[in-house]
């Protein structure tokens, strides 16, 4: 077994938009989405209820893995085969270079999981199927890391049988995702932060409320430790109705104690709009990169469903950068001492108010994982380093096979193509049990956000019966 590597105290590199250097190694990624709640089975319940074909979703590593990671032969394990026609496109007419890809549904990644820790005695080659590639990784290459969306307690089992290291530790990958650990924080290093309450229980949530109502607020959010796609996340409409408060589900204190916050909206306390943008980082072994800095875009319900680079708003801003910049290098600084590394983002909420010349910039939460914003940050920045572009989770008003709805945007001239250097590019589709594509990520690229904005448009129009947003 390989000894573990030693941390040091990263620099941080802001890029200027550029991308940073990347992981020159040789990777088996597991694209095990279902793991992001470290356990909480019924919040991982919650979360394939309300996002709907989940199982498709790892394909969306498929373009960008080898941009991550630079080493030869990589080997992405999903829960689904990915589209030929998606890839042929990526391939061939993209010029990407794919990784080998192998499929393991979830359940059995559980399972293989369990009987690992059961038994050291048991061995990975006898718990899959003969054949798979998993089983004929080669135990003494020691240039192979393991990885995923994070590192949970299968990974590091596999990673032993296999003889390689896990870019992140499990408990390093878990806290980087804890809010509430990111709050204590926050705090510490004096940065502001929204009005928080903590509760360890359904209980103790009357009396978080009682103090923010003292302090002004209307409204209230809950958020659970860790959470995913606003999945871990309840807004309060009416915080002095007791029967709100008990709406909090069991599975929100899996993680221990839950964050009661203020909910900041346009009219209270003088605000005049809040926004929300999102730093994209890169950690190695020595240094915190800041790549993108892009805008969510929110549903009403403020949940994630895409997001834009550069943010719109931003050249008539420029201190906001700034700020964003100087906070950044102490999170991420932060997440490089628990020992995070790889890709994450630092989501921000930006308060303007009457009578304040320079807006108030929070942290809102960091994601310590392969983000929404992580596929097309790196997708656009390789094909369009100086461009734009918008990244939009389209539902199909009327589902199609991938390889007509690939030809339609061809036929019209607007599928994004190497010549060109703007356009469509389809990142994912998701798909029904009927085999059809009834969901897809969609990157949007172009000189400037007008031309993203303008291929968004085509896109309403081309899809079969038009589209709606969906969530990530």
């Amino acid at each position: 077994m390989k000894k573990s590597v030693t941390r040091q105290s990263p620099s941080f590199i802001d890029t200027n938009g550029q991308l940073p250097p990347l992981w020159p190694r040789r990777i088996i990624f597991f694209a095990n989405l279902l793991a992001l709640f470290f356990g909480n089975e019924e919040q991982t319940r919650v979360l394939c209820k309300e996002v709907g074909e989940i199982d498709s979703y790892s394909g969306r590593l498929i373009p960008i893995l080898n941009l991550l990671f630079t080493g030869k032969d990589n080997l992405l394990v999903v829960e689904r085969a990915p589209d030929p026609a998606l890839c042929r496109y990526l391939q061939d007419q993209l010029g990407l270079s794919l990784p080998r890809i192998c499929v393991l549904p979830h359940r059995e990644y559980v399972r293989i999981g369990n009987r690992l820790a059961e038994s050291s005695s048991t061995s990975l080659a006898d718990l899959l199927p003969q054949g798979h590639p998993l089983a004929e990784v080669d135990h003494a290459d020691d240039a192979i890391w393991l990885d995923g969306y994070v590192t949970d307690d299968v990974l590091p089992q596999i990673a032993r049988q296999l003889g390689c290291l896990t870019s992140s530790s499990t408990q390093a990958s878990q806290a980087g995702n804890n809010k509430v650990l990111l709050h204590q924080f926050l705090q510490q290093q004096g940065l502001p932060t929204v009005a928080t309450e903590l509760a360890s229980n359904r209980s103790e949530i009357a009396t978080c409320t009682e103090r923010l109502r003292a302090k002004g607020f209307q409204r209230a959010v809950v958020r659970a430790a860790i959470g995913a796609s606003g999945v871990g996340m309840l807004k309060l409409p009416d915080m002095g109705n007791p029967d709100t408060r008990m709406e909090v589900p069991d599975y929100f204190f899996h993680q221990g104690s839950c964050l009661v916050q203020g909910w900041l909206e346009p009219t209270l306390m003088n605000v005049v709009s809040i926004r929300s943008p999102s730093t994209q980082l890169f950690l190695d072994e020595q240094h915190v990169y800041a790549f993108d800095l892009t805008e969510q875009i929110l549903s009403e319900h403020n949940v994630h469903e895409g997001n834009e680079s550069p943010p719109p708003y931003l050249a008539d801003l420029p201190e906001l950068r700034v700020e964003t910049m100087r906070q950044a290098e102490l999170v991420g600084g932060w997440l490089h001492q628990i020992g995070y590394r790889g890709t994450a983002s630092i989501d921000w909420l930006v308060v303007e108010r009457t009578g304040r010349t320079l807006p108030e910039v929070y942290v809102c939460e960091v994601n310590a994982r392969v983000t929404g914003a992580t596929y097309p940050s790196l997708l656009a920045k390789h094909f369009h380093p100086s461009g734009a572009w918008i990244l939009r989770n389209l539902r199909l008003s009327r589902p199609v096979t991938a390889s007509s709805l690939l030809q339609l945007l061809e036929s019209k001239n607007h599928l994004f193509q190497l010549h060109r250097r703007s356009g469509i590019l389809p990142l994912n589709f998701n798909f029904g049990t009927d085999g059809l594509v009834h969901k897809g990520q969609f990157i949007c690229i172009g000189d400037r956000s007008e031309q993203c904005q303008h291929f968004l448009a085509q896109a309403e129009q081309d899809l079969p019966g038009g589209w709606k947003s969906d969530r990530d």
